[in-house]
């Protein structure tokens, strides 16, 4: 095939993108329209790039790695959250709607700011490693079986994208609810031997509505992680665990 049958059958892509600058006094949300010719291996990332170099360079979205390790380019793409940088634009319709993410603080166009939710998260739920005593630098750390450090890394790869929080139908009625990343946080820590919380401190951080007796199961988390953790499994297990503790002091019980 000749460049020019390679040109001639290259997709005229349609974008529609929701616009709107919350800091810009007087702008309104709207969709607005863009076409542009895709080319091999087109990322949403490529496409968006080539539409703000092209077409209208005030649009506002986020990218930093390229390679859906940050997290930053997370958005609504066709109605369900997903990371631009991994999207190809050969897996979709030849007409696309983007949307930012939902729940985040709005920066402009595609662009949120997770940072500050994704703070109060962590401070909420104190995601560092909990010691009894003081820790000593010097002391060579000890070893820990290979498989319960795989399974601890596999959940430490979270990128914090937001998709899931994004997905997911109780944070849309529960503000105070943690989501999948948070109950994937908790569900990291507890697994950390080197973490010294017991079961009851983890319950009272978790064991309400806002926690993991909040989660509908509908599992909206699962189907849009861009990193495909096991968010399924580890809400379960986690809603066993307190469960178990929780009846245990039938007083802790508030769901």
């Amino acid at each position: 095939m000749t460049k020019d049958n390679i040109s001639r059958s290259a997709r005229q892509l349609i974008f529609n993108i929701l616009r709107f600058d919350p800091h810009l006094k007087g702008d309104r949300p709207r969709m607005e329209r863009f076409e542009i010719e895709e080319s091999s291996g087109m990322t949403l990332f490529i496409a968006l790039n080539d539409i703000r170099r092209n077409h209208d360079a005030s649009l506002k979205f986020d990218f930093v790695c390229r390679a859906g390790i940050c997290g930053s380019c997370a958005m609504v793409i066709n109605g369900k959250p997903g990371l631009a940088c991994h999207t190809l634009t050969a897996s979709l319709d030849t007409e696309i709607t983007l949307a930012p993410l939902p729940v985040f603080e709005l920066i402009g166009d595609l662009s949120v700011y997770t940072g500050n939710w994704m703070r109060g998260l962590n401070e909420r739920l104190e995601t560092w490693i909990h010691e009894q005593e003081e820790h000593d630098f010097t002391r060579i750390e000890e070893p820990m079986e290979p498989d319960l450090a795989d399974e601890i890394y596999e959940l430490d790869r979270c990128i914090e994208c937001g998709c899931c929080i994004a997905g997911c139908g109780t944070v849309q009625m529960r503000e105070e609810f943690i989501g999948a990343v948070g109950l994937n946080k908790i569900a990291r820590y507890q697994l950390d031997p080197r973490d010294k919380r017991s079961d009851e401190d983890y319950y009272d951080l978790i064991g309400d509505e806002d926690g993991v007796f909040g989660c509908m199961t509908l599992l909206g988390c699962e189907d849009v992680c861009p990193k495909n953790l096991p968010l399924q499994s580890k809400i379960a297990y986690l809603r066993r665990k307190m469960l178990k503790i929780g009846l245990k002091s039938p007083k802790k019980i508030c769901f």
